[in-house]
């Protein structure tokens, strides 16, 4: 878990949501809809709903559209009812991928994933295949360049409840368990620390090196191809050689 590699694939990731914000902020919405039909439209009293916020704000959504999208979230004609759905399965060199999806088609993101897999010559398995792989963590990043002292955020992070607290020359990475994510969240939020990232997300216990150039460009393809699904929420792997 290097701290460089993660900061490295979270700015790529960045990168490709500027030139792509149409359809990142289709996914936030996404998540705003079933965030407000499962605890109201009131962040304060939503603990879900202020999470979805932050992430929406670390990817440079504006306030505005967020407010806009709780609100059509809460309208009484709003119909969009969108169904969790989660996918496992492998990709070349036997890569562990998990897919999330947010559909209102499960027939629709059930085939369309099974196509990505199998364009980008991997294969969809069972549920549980690959997932105990994976540990569900929150994930907090910020940059060396927000200038905040390293042990003041510390301290802030680990009183507020988190679980590991790493330093790199680039940032500081900060973990905690699901249930803990939005306190920490919260205490960094009223010390004014701006977060690149701040999401629940799943975080491979062992990589999985891909030598093969021909399994590189399948493994690119497979990635493309589920990146550009609609239904697709969040694509998860223990690829550790990605660019």
């Amino acid at each position: 878990m290097a701290g460089h590699s993660k900061f490295a694939n979270i700015k790529h990731k960045k990168a490709k949501n500027d030139a792509t914000h149409g359809k990142v902020f289709t996914r936030l919405g996404r998540e705003i809809a079933v965030a407000v039909k499962a605890g109201g439209a009131d962040p304060a009293s939503n603990a879900r709903l202020r999470d979805v916020i932050a992430k929406a704000k670390a990817s440079n959504m504006a306030n505005d559209t967020i407010e806009r999208s709780i609100k059509k979230a809460s309208g009484a004609e709003n119909g969009d009812d969108y169904e969790s759905i989660t996918y496992e399965g492998y990709g070349p060199s036997g890569v562990a991928i998990i897919v999330t999806t947010l559909t209102d088609n499960r027939n629709r993101a059930a085939a369309n994933v099974r196509s990505a897999f199998t364009k980008g010559g991997g294969n969809m398995g069972t549920t549980g295949c690959v997932s105990f792989m994976f540990e569900e963590k929150g994930l907090i990043m910020v940059e060396r360049s927000v200038g905040i002292d390293e042990d003041e955020l510390m301290m802030i992070a680990l009183d507020a409840g988190a679980m590991d607290f790493e330093a790199s020359d680039e940032g500081f990475e900060i973990f905690t368990s699901p249930e803990s994510f939005s306190a920490v969240r919260e205490a960094l939020e009223q010390t004014g620390v701006e977060m690149i990232s701040a999401e629940v997300t799943r975080i491979a216990q062992a990589s999985a090196r891909i030598d093969s150039e021909d399994d590189i460009k399948k493994m690119k393809k497979l990635l493309a191809l589920l990146d550009e699904e609609d239904d697709v929420q969040d694509v998860y792997h223990n690829w550790e050689n990605e660019e």
